[in-house]
């Protein structure tokens, strides 16, 4: 996947337990420099993904994100990362949203977001999103190549 707005996950090392994750949104991604998502209201991929989310992906997450009306993204990204063993590619570049009004401004959205995270890894059996600090920027603003 290829995206402008990034994400990213981590172990939730507070509860002594390896196997369980937190989402973390922009905040998180500026502060420790690596991001493993990036959403897909800004992304494109190939168009072979969404046959293979319709077709392929654990209808229980299809099911999930229908019920719940959220992570879709975070699906799509797990879906990619576990076919490709890549991480996605951020295209640092700027975007205009209107307002924010969404989902992600209602109290509870990251907690929403870590049990997604953790939901998707128990039905993949693994982590399948890849860590990087990789950014993709327009040379042509850049003073050294």
């Amino acid at each position: 996947m290829v995206g402008f707005v990034p994400r990213v996950h981590w172990i939730d090392h507070s509860k002594g337990n390896a196997d369980k994750y937190i989402y973390g949104g922009w905040w998180s991604v500026w502060w420790m420099g690596t991001y493993t998502m990036v959403l897909s209201k800004a992304a494109f991929f190939h168009r072979k993904y969404l046959s293979m989310y319709t077709y392929q992906m654990p209808a229980s997450i299809r099911e999930y994100v229908t019920k719940n009306r959220n992570c879709e993204d975070i699906a799509m990204s797990f879906l990619v990362a576990n076919a490709t063993n890549s991480p996605p590619i951020w295209v640092q570049g700027k975007i205009f949203e209107i307002g924010s009004t969404g989902i992600s401004s209602l109290g509870g959205h990251s907690e929403r977001r870590t049990r997604c995270v953790n939901r998707f890894v128990t039905e993949y059996g693994r982590m399948p999103l890849v860590s990087t600090s990789v950014k993709a920027v327009d040379s042509r603003s850049i003073w050294f190549w």
